[in-house]
Parts: structure tokens; C-alpha cells; sequence
């Protein structure tokens, strides 16, 4: 069962209660309104993703609007690092084969399509190592903020693996095909600086500014319209997914739209707008 305390490291805001999950491995909290903070804190493994962790992310995402509007979710790692990938240390010559099944099986897909799905925008706040495993958790994100210091790489080439295909259209769709295959073929880390050139992050700021400077992006997100954040993130998601449109998709998507015209949020917007006045939203 989740357990709560008072505090927690980097809470700036919100109540101050850290659920902590995966056995202390993972903290849940709400560093601002309308976000929440997944933080994973496995520092003994430099925040290696074991399978403790990796459930919990697949169990928690889709639970986090349950009794609090949550319009943004910010995950990071316990500094100095975001995380060193998937925890690979129990893995043993002599029971390699069983093993290498169980890797195919583990959660670690699940928790990647519990962020993709998530119906509002996800952050990934990258801080020192963010290495294999860990860099397709944040790519899996909506946008990445990264530290000035970090590192970002996929040692795929180094470990004598063929990634998985579903992770690999993860990067294709982030940073197109010529950077993909650098990335894979060489396994060579990037600098954060490097990483924001090819759009593989889409901010750099100083590396003691990077917890507050997700917190800021995440509020930021979050205190947009509900209704336009949640419609736009569903209408990107289909069409990256889809370059030809089903009728069905064509409707929703259009459907969405039509929607929004006869909302309470826009008419709110439009007035906010020309009062020049910051708006009340409702998300309706």
C-alpha cells in the first residue's frame, strides 16, 4: 500500500504530502496547482528502472486525476540524475536465456504507454544521466526541460541489443530518422546542448535551476484551458499516429473542435481576452 509523509525532496508547493510508492522507490507529489510530480529515487542504482518502479508508473498514471484535478504531470529523478535506464543487475550468465524472456515481459512497455496515453501533458525533467531505458521514459514524455550538465544517451550498440521497436518509434517521431540511427548506431552520449539542437530536448536551462524550472513549465501547462490542453494533446497524439485519418478519427477529431466552441471555458477565454484579465477556467 502507498504510504504518505509531510515534505519530500523539491517540494516547493502544493500540500507537502510525498506518497511513496514501488517501496520508497518512486514519490508522488504536487509541487504546484493542478501538477503532479513523479519522482523516481532509486539513487543506489542511479535511479535505475526496476520492476518495483516500472509498475508503479503503469499503476499510478492513470489514477493521478482521482480526487484532484491534475492537468500536468512532471516526472524526474532524485538528483544528480534523471536515470541510469533499465536496472539490468540481476541479470546472470547462467539463467540469461529465462531471464532475457522476463525482460521481454517486464512492465517496462506498460509504463511507457501509461505515459503516452495520459490524457494531459507530461514533462520530463532531466538532470545529470539520462541513459537507455531512462531517456525513452522521458522521450515517452510530452516535452523534456533538461540541465545544462546532462547527459543523454542509448547504449544499445555497446550491449550487443537490438531494441525494442516501439521504443524506437518513440525516437523516430522525436528526433526523425538521420538522428535516430546516430543515436543507435554510435550509442555515443549527447550534451544537453546537442540534445536541444536535434529536438531531442526542447529546453536547456542551468543545472540548479532544472527542478524549478520543471515545476514552472509544469504550472505553466497546467494552468492553461482544460478543455483546449486536454483536446489539443488528443488531437497531436491521433494525428502523429495516424498520417491518413480513419472517418471515425476524422469525426472525433472534428467533434472535439465543435465542442470546444459551445464550452463555458471558451466564451471565459474570449472575455478574459478582451478584459484583459487572466481567465477562471472550469474545464467546461
Amino acid at each position: 500500500m502507498p504510504e504518505r509523509s509531510a515534505g519530500g525532496p523539491g517540494s516547493e508547493a502544493g500540500d507537502g504530502a510525498v506518497e511513496r510508492l514501488a517501496g520508497g522507490k518512486l514519490l508522488l507529489d504536487r509541487p504546484a496547482e493542478a501538477v503532479a510530480r513523479l519522482r523516481i529515487a532509486n539513487p543506489e542504482r542511479r535511479n535505475a528502472l526496476d520492476h518495483e518502479i516500472l509498475a508503479a508508473i503503469a499503476a499510478t498514471l492513470p489514477r493521478l486525476d482521482e480526487g484532484i484535478a491534475t492537468r500536468c504531470v512532471l516526472i524526474t529523478g532524485t538528483p544528480p540524475l534523471f536515470s541510469a535506464g533499465y536496472d539490468i543487475a540481476e541479470f546472470t550468465e547462467e539463467a540469461f536465456e529465462d531471464e532475457a524472456e522476463a525482460l521481454v515481459a517486464h512492465p517496462f512497455q506498460a509504463a511507457m504507454e501509461a505515459v503516452v496515453a495520459h490524457p494531459w501533458p507530461t514533462v520530463a525533467a532531466i538532470d545529470g544521466l539520462c541513459l537507455g531505458g531512462g531517456l525513452e521514459l522521458a522521450v515517452s514524455c510530452d516535452l523534456r526541460i533538461a540541465a545544462a550538465g546532462a547527459k543523454l544517451g542509448m547504449p544499445p550498440a555497446k550491449l550487443g541489443l537490438v531494441y525494442g521497436h516501439t521504443g524506437l518509434r518513440r525516437f523516430l517521431e522525436t528526433i526523425g530518422l538521420p538522428r535516430t540511427r546516430e543515436m543507435f548506431f554510435t550509442g555515443r552520449n549527447l550534451s544537453a546542448a546537442e540534445a536541444e539542437r536535434i529536438g531531442l530536448v526542447n529546453e536547456v536551462v542551468d543545472d540548479a535551476e532544472i527542478e524549478a524550472a520543471g515545476v514552472r513549465l509544469a504550472g505553466e501547462i497546467a494552468a492553461a484551458a482544460p478543455l483546449s490542453t486536454r483536446g489539443n494533446k488528443r488531437v497531436i497524439d491521433v494525428l502523429a499516429a495516424n498520417p491518413v485519418l480513419s472517418p471515425a478519427q476524422e469525426e472525433e477529431l472534428v467533434e472535439l473542435r465543435r465542442a470546444c466552441f459551445g464550452s463555458a471555458d471558451f466564451r471565459e477565454g474570449v472575455r478574459a481576452f478582451a478584459e484583459k484579465r487572466r481567465p477562471a477556467w472550469t474545464g467546461e
